[in-house]
């Protein structure tokens, strides 16, 4: 897989995640994720429910359609993986109210 499938793959599964909390797991743990979205970013913060390991970044959207990736101390590959390898708990998410 090229570099902009794995993007394109993480730009889709992104979109389908819900705003606001969600729990769910990532690589046999449990994890809550709150993603936070405006207009040109998305903002994704995921704690590692009884464990250590946190995943962070800001996705900016300019108007001519660049996207860019800004992972928060940690790698791009790190923050698409997980994504990529996340699955929510369909009973866990809490909408934020629009």
């Amino acid at each position: 897989m090229t570099k902009a499938d794995e993007l394109s793959a993480f730009l889709d599964i992104l979109g389908k995640l819900p705003n606001g909390f969600v729990r769910g797991s990532y690589g046999g743990s449990a994890y809550g994720v709150t993603i936070d979205r405006s207009t040109g970013c998305t903002r994704l913060f995921a704690r590692e429910l009884g464990g250590r390991d946190i995943v962070s970044f800001n996705l900016y959207r300019t108007p001519v359609g660049e996207v860019h990736l800004r992972p928060c101390e940690m790698s791009s590959a790190k923050v698409i993986d997980f994504v990529r390898g996340f699955s929510a708990d369909s009973a866990g998410a809490i909408p934020v109210a629009e």
